[in-house]
């Protein structure tokens, strides 16, 4: 065993875990990182959110060459898929990305030790990590940060080929003949979007009356219209009973409103959820409490039962987010070091990253109803958008929710190109408890896609100009 101590000891090279030993090596902290995989970034860099941007770009890509070249005048050969070259470029995104994150390591003097960390039976003030196939190592505290992992169907297991989670259906090696998803939620629909694009018929399953439950249901409604017409089948409040593959098919039985069919697809992809991965990390020899969902419990510093022992990310509450559990990260550290910082839980932005994106922030219409909060709906259509209009991109629209009496704004909504990148003004307004009246009086240079963001603030005091 070494005989170094270290102020903090983190368990997972995730976006939680990476982010905050990073910061807390710039507090001044003797900082060592306990990370099972070869490289660091954790399932977002490694197996999600990265990589499947990188299919979702190529794929768009690819579609815009099929489909939408020529209405500008662009006159091309019919395109062709490689696809063990695009599964290329994507590793070739990540590696980069996560020999980013070592050098990072490198810079800011963090100790990178390879192996699985678990913790052991709490001894004094000094914590001890247990390191599969190495010694352990010590710390004044620990940061656990080991993320999540895909809900697995109990009549329905996986099995890595034929029945998959998200990290097998990013590397399939040619296009499915058909893929079945099951879930409508973001992960599920952004896959099938790429598989779709590339030529693959794809059917999604949802046990639910509608997709994507938690966001606005008229975005959400009007997202699933227009995959509808890129050619994504729904089966709607249907359950899957079991299945079986055989010979390369995969026999699906479902009951659709309680009858029951049979689907024959290629592959299955399994996307109903994700669950904190608090299984071999240690908490019960730990001593560590779990709340009523099978959470990692902790206070506003993320201590959790143990003095010392901490978790951030898909282990404790709230969304399973990359940039929510960075920020707790940040915040985790920072408050260790004495600083007072707080995570802005209610205006952390989620994205659909389909096409088009939805991208949503604060309260839904249905969330409003429901308190009996008083408000006002602006919306503007981006097929009044100049901008949008010259990229040929004009379904979808801005929608923005505002308190009726103060006009504050306490939700926003955005369907449409590059609405993961136009939340961010939504995020930043909201933060600040800013109105529809300050966005309203702020420049939005034109032509923009931005533009749609004002109109739509407008819109809600009756004032917008193009609507």
């Amino acid at each position: 065993m070494s005989d170094d101590i270290f102020d903090l000891v983190v368990i997972g090279a995730g976006p939680g875990g990476y982010v905050a030993a990073i910061r807390a090596a710039q507090l001044g902290m003797k900082v060592a990182v306990v990370e099972e995989r070869p490289a660091l970034g954790g399932v977002c860099l490694i197996e999600g959110c990265i990589p499947s941007k990188a299919l979702l770009d190529s794929s768009e890509l690819f579609a815009m060459a099929r489909d939408g070249f020529a209405v500008h005048g662009i006159a091309i050969e019919p395109p062709a898929i490689d696809v063990p070259r695009m599964i290329a470029r994507k590793e070739e995104v990540v590696k980069k990305l996560t020999d980013g994150i070592a050098y990072l390591f490198k810079k800011n003097g963090i100790r990178r030790i390879s192996g699985r960390g678990r913790l052991t039976k709490p001894a004094g003030e000094i914590h001890e990590v247990a390191v599969e196939g190495g010694d352990p190592v010590r710390g004044r505290r620990v940061l656990v940060a080991t993320g999540g992992e895909p809900i697995p169907l109990p009549n329905l297991p996986f099995d890595g080929v034929s029945v998959v989670s998200s990290r097998e259906a990013l590397s399939f090696e040619a296009v499915p003949e058909h893929l079945l998803v099951i879930g409508g939620g973001y992960i599920g629909l952004e896959i099938g979007s790429v598989w779709r694009r590339l030529g693959a018929r794809v059917t999604v399953v949802e046990m639910l009356p509608n997709i994507l439950p938690t966001m606005d249901q008229q975005c959400a409604n009007a997202l699933k219209r227009l995959l509808e017409k890129q050619g994504i089948k729904f089966m709607l409040e249907t359950k899957v009973e079991g299945g079986s593959p055989t010979d390369g098919v995969v026999l699906v039985k479902v009951a659709r409103k309680g009858e029951p069919e049979e689907i024959a697809c290629s592959k299955v992809l399994v996307s109903v959820g994700r669950r904190p991965l608090t299984s071999a990390v240690g908490l019960d020899e730990a001593g560590v409490r779990l709340d009523e969902k099978g959470r990692v419990a902790v206070d506003e510093n993320y201590e959790t039962s143990v003095p010392g022992i901490y978790a951030i990310g898909d282990l404790v509450k709230g969304p399973a987010l990359a940039h929510k559990a960075s920020e707790e990260g940040v915040v985790c550290v920072e408050r260790i070091a004495g600083e007072k910082p707080v995570v802005e839980y209610d205006y952390i932005p989620g994205i659909i990253y389909t096409w088009p994106e939805l991208a949503s922030v604060g309260r839904t219409e249905e969330q409003l109803k429901e308190e009996g909060t008083p408000y006002s709906v602006g919306r503007f259509n981006f097929a009044a958008s100049g901008r949008a209009k010259c990229m040929d991109e004009s379904d979808g629209f801005v929608k923005i929710l505002a308190h009726k009496d103060t006009g504050r704004i306490l939700g926003v909504h955005i369907l449409g190109p590059r609405a993961s990148d136009m939340i961010a003004e939504g995020v930043a307004v909201m933060t600040f408890e800013g109105t529809a009246e300050d966005v309203a009086l702020t420049f939005h240079a034109h032509p923009t896609l931005a533009e749609a963001f004002k109109e739509a603030a407008l819109d809600t005091m009756k004032r917008a100009i193009h609507a």
